[in-house]
């Protein structure tokens, strides 16, 4: 087989940033790295391209392989390559990001790998250039949120507007007025309430809620209108 003469040859690998939300925090999957170097520290999920796939075939297999997981939303990032970013040898990753309702998969995900849910605001140190992965899944995330349905991921199909808020405020690292949030979200004219309530949180309770499709898609500008300073997520 005829190769390209006097190239250099680097390896060709995909970083998974995977997001989840509790209810409360969102939070990213990682786990402990298996190989030298920088054996049993935390790392993004993560792995090499083989010769008969593509970047999005070998980030779902991945995916599947240390979680567990498939069929989840799942969005290419961007391709990180620093000649020096792995010690050992020239890779070339691309990071992709996904989006689980976490309390959905949780008993789907593998324990093979040791995988551990960390809140955002308490990541611990990550390996390699894997920490500017993450904060560019999060600023493209709250680029994306504020155009797109896709916070919904996170969320279960019957969702409390105090647990949307709780999203919002975790994604966009702010806090919002509880009586304008829920008075604004429910201007949209874009949920459909539930008769059932959630009473986990008091006897009071919350009534659920399920996002009309049909309309959001319609007018899905709508939501702009409570989201933290938009215009200004520029990615």
């Amino acid at each position: 087989m005829n190769r390209y003469y006097k190239q250099s040859r680097g390896l060709n690998a995909v970083d998974c940033i995977i997001f989840g939300f509790d209810g409360e925090n969102l939070k990213i999957l990682l786990i402990k790295r298996g190989f030298e170097p920088e054996k049993g520290k935390w790392s993004l999920m993560g792995g090499f391209v083989q010769g008969n796939e593509n970047l999005d075939q070998a980030s779902n297999r991945i995916l599947k392989q240390l979680t567990g997981l498939d069929g989840m939303y799942l969005e290419q990032l961007h391709t990180f390559s620093d000649p020096d970013r792995d010690p050992i040898e020239r890779t070339i990753s691309t990071a992709y990001f996904a989006l689980i309702d976490l309390n959905k998969y949780e008993t789907q995900i593998s324990a093979e790998y040791h995988p551990e849910w960390f809140a955002l605001k308490r990541l611990p140190k990550l390996i390699f250039d894997q920490q500017e992965m993450v904060e560019m899944a999060k600023r493209r995330l709250r680029y994306k949120a504020a155009l797109h349905p896709i916070m919904f991921e996170l969320l279960p199909s019957r969702f409390t507007i105090p647990q949307l808020q709780n999203l919002y405020e975790s994604v966009y690292n702010t806090t919002i007025d509880k009586r304008n949030f829920s008075k604004r979200v429910l201007a949209t004219g874009l949920l459909i309430k539930q008769d059932e309530k959630d009473k986990s949180g008091s006897k009071r309770g919350a009534f659920y809620y399920q996002l009309n499709m049909q309309n959001y898609y319609a007018n899905f500008q709508s939501f702009l209108n409570f989201i933290p300073n938009p215009t200004h997520l520029i990615f």
